[in-house]
């Protein structure tokens, strides 16, 4: 038992979080989720901290993907498939390259609340109230879509309910079949127009073709027909995450009802501030924004908040510094693990420390500088002896044209063809498929030489 309270986030500096002008409004919308089912169950929660215990071992990956910002105006069956089925085609990738069970988790179900920079935008000199995500105010810049409403949070909780609904029946009906998420991936492969692609697809034919014939069919086994798929989303807008906030009953323990694994932004991780506070008292699985600016007297200060007992699969450091900055912060935060001790599963938010205004003026992140900083976080572990265990990317299984560059060579030009996130660049699903064959060659390279070193 603890004596940790739920609300006791609220006595803490807060930032990046709405102020709602109808306290009355508020008060009955937290009474309300609050009756509500949670989202999640703790046992589930348990399971993926086993399975991000392994990626911290290295005797598992983590591919954790999805939607910058989930929106109210994009949410659909057909869109939540796309995504799935992307993600279940990288997964598969990764997993020939890696040789060792790939643990997905998405940015799904959760994902509405958005940090921003400055707390007012201005466009033709009207100043409005930037926009948050859309569980706190709308995207249109009118003043009356600006202001927070926190009914909102009743609709996200009812998408996110249905998101999981539709989730857990793709992961478990079939529509995750090993042969058909790799019939998908052969038709990617073909017409990348790359060969590397083409050969990594037939070995994977190759490895399918042969457990056949050993009698591993998906008629026989369960396993190869469907998936354990996690959820996941930042905690930032906290009135939300304490209403769905539960006790475990087989435990005692507080359990965050609103998803598998939520995790501090960069902007948000004081180790005094609210959200640390609220994180710290929950048994989820917690992932750790490590940007530029991280110290390593913070990190240390924040690791012993968030995982006093330096439990295995509790804390993922989720490292974001952009493309030629990897080698400069890094290895410094690996030797503040170091000297702690610490327990952590380390992995790589390729995207959010690459964002560039195009020549057209639309927000991007080139694809190459996305590879380039996986490559050198691979390398920094690699010169450390340590072990990268996980790769973050916002993505979509939806053909849009928000990133740069990928084999399919979207230009600046094509940025305006369909440019249609809510906040953040996409990677969009050829981009998305594109990079898990060079994660994959990666995580090749690495076993071969892991390999190579234990019996050299």
């Amino acid at each position: 038992m603890t004596t940790w309270q739920k609300t006791d986030w609220r006595s803490k500096p807060r930032i990046q979080m709405p102020t709602y002008t109808d306290a009355a409004a508020l008060k009955a919308v937290e009474g309300r989720l609050s009756s509500y089912p949670p989202l999640v169950f703790a046992g589930e929660a348990r399971r993926l901290r086993q399975h991000l215990a392994a990626c911290g071992r290295g005797e598992a990956f983590l591919l954790q993907g999805g939607d910058c910002a989930e929106s109210f105006a994009e949410f659909s069956a057909d869109g939540i498939r796309d995504t799935f089925k992307v993600m279940l085609q990288m997964a598969m990738v990764l997993t020939y390259g890696a040789k060792v069970p790939v643990v997905k988790v998405g940015r799904m179900a959760g994902q509405m609340a958005k940090p921003r920079s400055a707390d007012t935008e201005t466009v033709d000199g009207v100043e409005l109230p930037s926009y948050r995500g859309d569980i706190i105010n709308g995207f249109d810049f009118t003043e009356e879509a600006r202001i927070p409403d926190p009914e909102r949070m009743s609709q996200a909780y009812m998408q996110a309910a249905a998101t999981l609904n539709l989730l857990r029946a793709f992961s478990t009906g079939g529509y995750a079949d090993v042969h058909q998420v790799h019939q998908w991936t052969l038709g990617f492969a073909e017409g990348s127009g790359a060969q590397k692609y083409r050969d990594m697809a037939g070995r994977i034919s190759d490895t399918l073709d042969f457990m056949q014939a050993a009698g591993l069919s998906t008629d026989t086994n369960h396993e190869l027909r469907t998936v354990e798929f996690y959820t996941s989303h930042e905690a930032l807008l906290l009135e939300y995450e304490e209403a769905l906030t539960r006790v475990d009953s087989t435990s005692g323990k507080m359990l965050a009802g609103s998803g598998h694994m939520i995790w501090i932004g960069d902007r948000t991780r004081q180790p005094d501030g609210a959200h640390v506070e609220y994180c710290s008292g929950v048994q989820n699985p917690i992932g750790l924004k490590c940007g530029p600016t991280m110290t390593s007297g913070h990190l240390k200060a924040l690791m012993a908040k968030l995982n006093p007992q330096n439990e295995e699969g509790r804390l993922t450091l989720i490292a974001r510094f952009g493309a030629g900055s990897v080698g400069e912060h890094l290895p410094r935060l690996i030797k503040a693990v170091q000297e702690e001790g610490a327990n952590v599963t380390w992995t790589c938010d390729a995207m959010h420390g690459n964002t560039i205004k195009s020549s057209t003026g639309y927000k991007t992140r080139p694809f190459d500088s996305v590879l380039r900083e996986v490559k050198e976080f691979f390398a920094v572990h690699n010169a450390e002896g340590t072990i990268p265990g996980g790769v973050h990317f916002e993505m979509t299984g939806a053909d849009v044209t928000e990133c740069t560059g990928g084999v399919r060579a979207v230009t600046d030009e094509n940025l305006a063809d369909r440019y249609h996130t809510a906040c953040d660049p996409r990677l969009n699903a050829s981009q998305s498929l594109e990079l898990a064959f060079l994660v994959a060659e990666e995580l090749s390279t690495r076993r071969n030489q892991l390999k190579a070193a234990a019996t050299g």
